[in-house]
Order: structure tokens, then C-alpha cells, then sequence
């Protein structure tokens, strides 16, 4: 046998891992840091591709902007600048490093809370309070500023400037993730606000800041400058912050955005934008001043200037209490816990149901306090878990009004439409403000525009353009409430074109927008309203009523094209009637062919009305001064233009059309009246027997009508130069 048979085999054991106990499960458990999560989970905030990201950063600082500016009652003046800082990348580069900065002309930031506002997650003044605003759970601006500093590594910067006449502050700060603080490196004062800088990035920006209409002291006396460093995709189309700033401009008529665009963008390009901007043409010197225009959009390549379209604010929303009909359960019992906290266990139920909830008045109050066994005098403490759920029940079975509407701000039908006018070039724009409703105990308000026509293409599916209080939705189109509304409208009944379960296919943009004290969005990224039926259901009802301005304008369009065809046809052979019917009774031809002219254009007038952009009729000031108007007295009764005839006269004139839906006619051609057995005429009790109108000026004499055979079919008479000739008889035209 050989050695290696002889030797022992040795196996070797792994040696095995201490088994886990509740004690070492404990000892790794610790607190999660709400930014840790986020920063780990950034495409829940809408950081999830880089073009995505810098709309996003561009969007939170806007929102935050707008807000200031409208609480504190000043007209938003917004500046965004995007600065490519690698113009030099390779064209293969899929993103870039860009520095965003917005400055706005609002009231500024305390110093003691920058840290706060801008280096924490989850910290703000809008979550708890009942009011709209565009903000609501106080992530987004410390968020983006926490992308920043993952992707380059650069805190982020703020200037803050809440009184004229004292210096900005000038703060970088970054945030602790593990913490959810804010660490500050710099913090000085400094009279360079707005940066200097930002008046010096191209020729364009240069020139219109040399005539103070750019970032000049006098137009930010106040305000806020956030600039923030980051690996993002600059694109241009669908999804840019191109797109996001036309459409912030369109449902905030009220403010003034100025886009500084980066020196260089991605090759490729996507769809183009909704609103194509008109540069201004440079005037010559010696030209004499021109009546004031209305202001557009203003693209001059690398800067974009989107105009104040009015000079007066929204309405300023007050805050309201929760709605006995929207509290549950758990909520209620927590907010009993919480009065009885402030109130140091003296506070009533009866005092407790009138201060913390809208919409119940002293009665009302009473009557809670009876139906669960109780006073008005019962404190807070000695309400039982029981009680409290009987309470519940009563808040569901009893019969509130809806929560006040003074908390919400809506855009207005007015705005909607100069909105959509200034933004996009279309022939037909209408509107509709429904009345708020209420979801979950909240209100809410639903607004639709369309705009139909123009230079929007009229081979593509409609485009919707979404809100929720003044803030564009671009992402999760699909998933949102505001697009499954527009899919079950039935844009058939408009005179559209609707493919089953898909959006109309028209030259046609549809706009809602949905106004609320909590908007419910689907993700914290606030890309898409979830589908609520009561949300969706007053969707519809406003879409269907603009559906309904529309399909009327199409009708109208549709009738004067017709009737101009109709025109056209008839004056294409009025000319040979007119030679005819002169050969056969000597009638002046010119005098005949202006005669029906005048009758076609009558009987057409339609094809010759005018339609405003809203698809209703235009009306001149005088109404002798258009023609083919008619115009609708307090009595009822139509009177043609000019007065040069009695309403009697006017009511005959148009009988008379009537009686002859196909073509007018100059000779009338009224039956005769029928004769009697003994060749007379037939005589009604109290009226004179008919006569026939003659054609001429001077009337000729009745002539004799022929004899009537009693026996055979009655012979068919035409009047023809003041006598009755037998049809047979008579010449023809052909």
C-alpha cells in the first residue's frame, strides 16, 4: 500500500458565527435621520435623473419665492440664473456641473432661521396651517440644497435682506444628514446684493441691466439670492425648466420671471415648448413712439423675459379649522389631548368644539354635547374614550355647511384667460371657475382653460397642462387625476375627435388647475393629484363647460364657412340670371344682379360675422356701421341696422325671407288664392282679399284672371308683367 492511503484524512470546520440575540439586535438599532432616509432615497423628492434635478431645484426656489412675495404683498419680480461651469465638457457628457441661482424681491429671511429654512428637512410654517399655499411639508429647498452637496460637494449659498436699509446677509451652509442640521462656514454681511456678478454673464444680460431693468437695487430693495451647486442636465422641450417657468408665468399672471439660460445645452433636443417666445425687434432711431402693446414673452436666446400680465395680487386667504366632516377618529382624539394640554385641563367640550373646528356655531356646539350625554360645563379630562367615539359618529350624521372658501386663492376666470393668452397662440381661448367643494373635510376649487385654433398643431393629441395651487405638474401625467378627468370627458359632443381611452386629437391645449388647503399629491416629489372621485368628478363638470364655449364657436365657424360656400355658388351664376330674366321681361340687368347680390348677402350674412377669441360675435360700437347684425332690444324684437325702417316693415322683410329657405326670390310667387265654385275668389270674414304684391315701382292694374274650367286639373299661373300666364304657355329661361 502506498503512503498517501495510510495517512489519516483531516476535515477542517468552519468556525460558525455567534448566533444573533435580543441583546445585539438592540445594540445596532438607532435613530434614523429623516434627511439620512431622503439622501438615500432622493427619487421619492424628484431627484432621480439629473435633468430631473435641476428642474426641481429651479422649482422649489420659485415656489418658496412666490410665497414670500404674496404673504408679504409684493408684486413677484423672480430672477433664475443657470450657469453651465463646464462649457468645456465632452459632447458625449451625459450631465454637467451648473450653478442655479434664484433672487426674488420678497421680505426676506431672518437671520436666526437661515440655518433652519435651509439645513433641515421637515421644518417649515405651512404643514399645519389650513391655508393654500404652494409649499406644504417644508422639504424642498433644504432638499435640493442637500443634492448639491452630494453630487459636487459645494454648500449651498444664501443672501438675505430683510430691511433696505441695512446690509444682506451672507451665509454657506451645508447639511449634517446625520443630524438633519445645518453647519455653517460663512457668515458675514455684504452690500453686493443682488450679486454683481449675475449683471455680466452675456452681452443680452449686460445691455438690459445697463438700463436698471435687470436685478438694480431699486427693483430688489428686499429679498432672498439661493444658489446652489449640482450635477444636473440642462435640456430644452418637455420636462425643462423652460416649460416649468412658461407655465408658472401663465397661472401667475401677477409676477415677473427673467431665465438667464447656461451657454451650452445638450445636442439632443426633445419636443418644443408650449409658448414660443417673440424676440423684440430693435426700433430705429428717428421712429416715432408707437401706441403701448401688449406685453408677450420675450426670448432673446440666452435670456427670457416673461412680462407681469396684471398689477394686482390674489386675494389674501385666511387660515381655517379642520371640518368636523373631514377629522378622523385617531385625530380627534389627539386634538382633545392637545386642547386639554393648552388649555391646562380647564377647557370645555362646548368651548373645545367652537375653537377648534370651522362651522360650528354655539347651537351646534350644544347639540354635540347633548347627543354624547354630556353639558356645556363638561371639561375636556372627563370626556371618555366612549364619548369621544359617539362624538365621531355625530360629527359623520350631522348637517354642516362646507368649510368657508376664504382660505383659497383660485387664479380667476379673467386671469385664466389673459394667462393662456400671454403664453399661447391659439384663436379661441374660454374658461371656467367651478364653486369649491370639499374632499376629506378640506375645500378645494377646480378652474379649467382651453385654447383651440392658431399655431398649435392640429394633427397631435390635445396637451394638458396641470396646476395644483399655481404650481406646474409636469412628471406622472398618467397617474394624476387632472389627466384621467380629460380622458373620460367626452370631447365627442364638441365637435372633436376622441380615440377610446386617450386624449382628444385637435389643435388643442387643456389647462386645470386645482386649488386647495392640502393638495393630495401622490409622492413628496408633488408631481401628480391622487384620484379622489369628488377631485375628479367637479374636474369634469368645469372641462365639460368649457367643452360646451367650445363646440359652440365650432358650430358658428362651421355655419359661416358654409354659408360663404353657399354665397359663393350663387353668386357664381347671379350674372346669367340677371341676362336672363332681362331678355325674357326686359328687367335692368345691373339693377337685377345688385338686387340679388344684396339678397344673397342677406340670406349669407352669417359668413360674414366676426368672432372674438372667446367665439363670440364682434360688435361694433354703431351698429349702422357693420352690416348684417342684428341687434336684440329689451323688448325681444331684431331691428336690422340703421333705423331706416319701422320694426312692422323689418318684421315683414324678414316673414318674407323666410317663407323661402332655398334660394330669395324677387318675384313673388305667393299662391293664388283659391277660386270658388262660381269663379270668385274666396273672402275670410273681416279681411280684404288678397292682392299680389307688385314688382315694380308704379303697381299696374288687377288684371283679369282666365276662366277656370270646373271640369280637369287647374291650370298653374305665374304673374309675368301684371298678367297671369299659364306655366305651359309662358317662356322659359332654358
Amino acid at each position: 500500500m502506498s503512503a498517501l492511503a495510510t495517512e489519516p484524512t483531516t476535515v477542517t470546520k468552519k468556525p460558525t458565527s455567534a448566533r444573533a440575540t435580543a441583546e445585539t439586535l438592540a445594540a445596532k438599532q438607532r435613530d434614523i435621520s429623516v434627511s439620512e432616509f431622503f439622501a438615500k432615497n432622493r427619487h421619492l423628492l424628484g431627484f432621480d435623473n439629473p435633468r430631473k434635478a435641476l428642474l426641481t431645484t429651479v422649482k422649489e426656489a420659485v415656489d418658496n419665492s412666490l410665497d414670500a412675495c404674496e404673504e408679504a404683498g409684493i408684486l413677484p419680480d423672480i430672477t433664475v440664473v443657470i450657469e453651465d461651469l463646464q462649457p468645456d465638457r465632452p459632447a458625449s457628457a451625459k450631465s454637467s456641473r451648473y450653478r442655479v441661482t434664484v433672487v426674488d424681491n420678497g421680505p426676506g429671511i431672518v437671520r436666526k432661521q437661515v440655518e433652519n429654512v435651509f439645513g433641515r428637512l421637515l421644518f417649515g410654517s405651512k404643514f399645519h396651517r389650513l391655508k393654500m399655499s404652494r409649499g406644504q411639508q417644508g422639504i424642498g429647498i433644504s432638499a435640493a440644497g442637500m443634492y448639491g452637496l452630494i453630487t459636487t460637494g459645494k454648500p449651498m449659498l444664501i443672501q438675505t435682506r430683510p430691511k433696505a436699509e441695512q446690509r444682506a446677509h451672507h451665509i454657506e451652509l451645508a447639511m449634517n444628514t446625520k443630524t438633519n442640521r445645518a453647519e455653517v462656514t460663512v457668515d458675514e454681511e455684504t452690500d453686493d446684493f443682488p450679486l454683481a456678478r449675475l449683471r455680466e454673464l452675456s452681452p443680452a444680460v449686460r445691455d438690459i441691466a445697463a438700463r436698471g431693468e435687470y436685478l438694480s437695487r431699486r427693483e430688489y430693495p428686499t429679498g432672498t439670492c439661493v444658489s446652489i451647486e449640482l450635477e444636473g442636465k440642462y435640456q430644452r422641450g418637455r420636462g425643462s425648466v423652460d416649460e416649468f417657468l412658461e407655465l408658472t408665468a401663465i397661472a401667475n399672471p401677477h409676477a415677473k420671471l427673467t431665465f438667464v439660460r447656461p451657454t451650452r445645452e445638450t445636442a439632443e433636443d426633445d419636443e418644443p415648448n408650449l409658448v414660443r417666445g417673440r424676440a423684440k425687434a430693435p426700433e430705429p432711431a428717428d421712429a416715432a413712439p408707437a401706441a403701448p402693446a401688449p406685453e408677450v414673452t420675450t426670448d432673446l436666446g440666452d435670456l427670457v423675459i416673461f412680462p407681469r400680465a396684471v398689477s394686482e395680487l390674489p386675494p389674501e386667504t385666511q387660515e381655517i379649522q379642520p371640518h368636523p366632516k373631514g377629522v378622523e377618529l385617531g385625530t380627534l382624539l389627539q386634538m382633545l389631548k392637545d386642547y386639554q394640554e393648552a388649555t391646562k385641563d380647564s377647557g370645555t367640550l362646548y368651548k373645545f368644539l367652537q375653537e377648534r373646528f370651522c362651522r360650528v356655531s354655539a347651537s351646534t356646539a350644544s347639540e354635540f354635547c347633548e347627543k354624547i350625554g354630556v353639558t356645556s360645563r363638561t371639561k375636556v379630562p372627563d370626556i371618555e374614550p366612549q364619548q369621544a367615539q359617539e362624538l365621531y359618529k355625530a360629527f359623520q350624521d350631522a348637517k354642516l355647511a362646507p368649510p368657508p372658501t376664504d382660505c383659497l386663492a383660485p387664479i380667476g376666470v379673467q386671469q385664466l384667460l389673459k394667462g393662456m393668452f400671454k403664453g399661447v397662440r391659439a384663436e379661441f381661448y374660454a374658461a371656467s371657475s367651478r364653486e369649491a367643494d370639499v374632499y376629506r373635510g378640506r375645500p378645494f376649487l377646480i378652474e379649467t382653460a382651453i385654447a383651440f385654433g392658431g399655431e398649435l398643431p392640429g394633427d397631435d393629441s390635445a396637451r394638458v397642462i396641470r396646476f395644483a395651487n399655481r404650481v406646474p405638474l409636469l412628471f406622472q401625467q398618467s397617474a394624476c387625476s387632472s389627466f384621467k378627468a380629460v380622458v373620460e370627458t367626452n370631447w365627442r359632443n364638441y365637435d372633436l375627435q376622441h380615440p377610446r381611452a386617450g386624449l382628444p386629437v385637435g389643435p388643442l391645449v387643456i389647462m386645470i388647475h386645482m386649488a386647495s388647503v392640502w393638495v393630495p399629491f401622490t409622492s413628496e416629489s408633488k408631481e401628480a393629484i391622487a384620484d379622489y372621485d369628488e377631485i375628479r368628478k367637479e374636474m369634469k363638470l368645469a372641462l365639460m363647460e368649457c367643452g360646451r364655449k367650445l363646440g359652440i364657436y365650432l358650430r358658428k365657424r362651421a355655419k359661416m364657412k358654409r354659408e360663404s360656400e353657399r354665397r359663393d355658388v350663387f353668386e357664381r351664376y347671379i350674372g346669367e340670371i340677371a341676362k336672363a330674366v332681362s331678355e325674357v321681361n326686359g328687367t335692368d340687368a345691373k339693377r337685377l344682379f345688385e338686387a340679388l347680390r344684396a339678397q344673397a348677402k342677406k340670406h349669407t350674412m352669417i359668413a360674414d360675422q366676426q368672432l372674438d377669441d372667446e367665439g363670440r360675435r364682434i360688435r361694433d360700437e354703431d351698429p349702422a356701421d357693420q352690416d348684417g347684425v342684428i341687434i336684440v332690444d329689451a323688448a325681444g324684437a331684431e331691428s336690422p341696422p340703421g333705423g331706416g325702417q319701422t320694426r312692422a316693415e323689418a318684421a315683414a322683410l324678414k316673414v318674407a325671407a323666410m317663407a323661402h329657405d332655398d334660394a330669395p326670390a324677387l318675384i313673388d310667387t305667393r299662391e293664388v288664392p283659391r277660386s270658388s265654385a262660381k269663379g270668385k275668389a274666396k273672402k275670410e270674414p273681416g279681411k280684404a282679399p288678397v292682392r299680389p304684391r307688385a314688382t315694380m315701382a308704379e303697381e299696374p292694374p288687377a288684371p283679369a284672371k282666365p276662366a277656370v274650367s270646373k271640369t280637369g286639373p287647374k291650370p298653374k299661373l305665374r304673374l309675368i308683367n301684371g298678367k297671369y300666364v299659364p306655366v305651359d304657355e309662358g317662356p322659359g329661361l332654358f
